[in-house]
């Protein structure tokens, strides 16, 4: 029983013929799994970067703990070379110092409510000068950080909250049962971002020029989108989204390269506006 305890994944118990039991420790394969070279280090230090970048401190910090652990098990002198090579693949892609606005999240903020989803457990916390008793569904990561959930005494909707606008945050033992039909990809996917306004959810309709189509049709603009190249050489790219603001914030960067067919109102916020911008991606 003591070795079944101490190597659960690696003892072996056989009955033999003789009636006797026998306990044998067997290798586990997985331990024989190391970085195969600087290329699959990159990938995983290009991965904790993001993280951090994103404000998210506990995964960075649980993906920088496997990351030391499957150097340890490299010889010294090959775990020094491919940090090096990985390293200097980093600064060359311009990984190791990325600039850029994001919201920073308290740790213990992040770590509460991945403990609630994670229940899942109902947690309580204060948000725009209330306290609220939310049920947590998931998260959406961008430039800033929205936490799904459903607030039971306010309605069967999910709504969408700040994470570096929560404060005083508490997981209760309270499980709940999640609603199975909730998909948290789908429900990204209604925004164009992270923002997401059911009263501006619709078909949106972009039009872009015969000379800038073949750069915009290496794009994903969203998960949902179709392309159509018309005969005149112009491609017209079709989706559902909402989030207005964020969409123009885009759509600035290809200046007179792009129409906007529909929404109307997303034609009236950009127009007369995104000429002054014009840059093309």
């Amino acid at each position: 029983r003591a070795m079944t305890e101490a190597f659960p994944h690696s003892v072996r118990i056989c009955d033999g013929d003789d009636r006797k039991r026998r306990w044998s420790i067997e290798e586990v394969p997985l331990a024989r799994l190391r970085l195969a070279g600087a290329d699959e280090l990159e990938a995983i230090e290009s991965a904790i970067v993001a993280l951090r970048d994103r404000g998210d401190v506990r995964q960075g910090r649980a993906l920088s703990d496997l990351r030391n652990r499957l150097l340890a098990a490299l010889p010294p002198s090959a775990a020094r070379a491919a940090e090096a090579d990985a390293d200097a693949m980093l600064e060359a892609h311009g990984v190791a110092a990325r600039p850029g606005p994001v919201v920073q999240i308290e740790q213990v903020i992040s770590e509460r409510v991945a403990a609630a989803v994670r229940g899942p457990y109902r947690m309580l916390f204060s948000y725009a000068g209330e306290r609220r008793e939310v049920e947590p569904y998931g998260i959406l990561i961008g430039t800033r950080r929205y936490l799904v959930a459903r607030q039971p005494q306010k309605g069967p909707q999910y709504r969408h909250f700040r994470l570096d606008r929560i404060t005083d945050a508490t997981v209760t033992d309270t499980w709940f049962v999640r609603d199975p039909d909730f998909n948290i990809a789908e429900h990204a996917a209604r925004a164009f971002g992270t923002y997401q306004n059911e009263g501006e959810y619709g078909e949106v309709i972009w039009r872009f020029s015969a000379k800038a189509a073949d750069r915009a049709a290496e794009w994903r603009f969203h998960p949902s989108q179709t392309m159509e190249r018309l005969p005149d050489g112009r491609l017209e790219v079709h989706f559902f989204a909402s989030g207005w603001l964020e969409m123009a914030w885009h759509l600035y960067c290809w200046g007179n390269s792009v129409e906007v067919v529909a929404p109307k109102e997303l034609k009236a916020l950009i127009e007369g506006t995104k000429k002054s911008f014009g840059v093309f991606p």
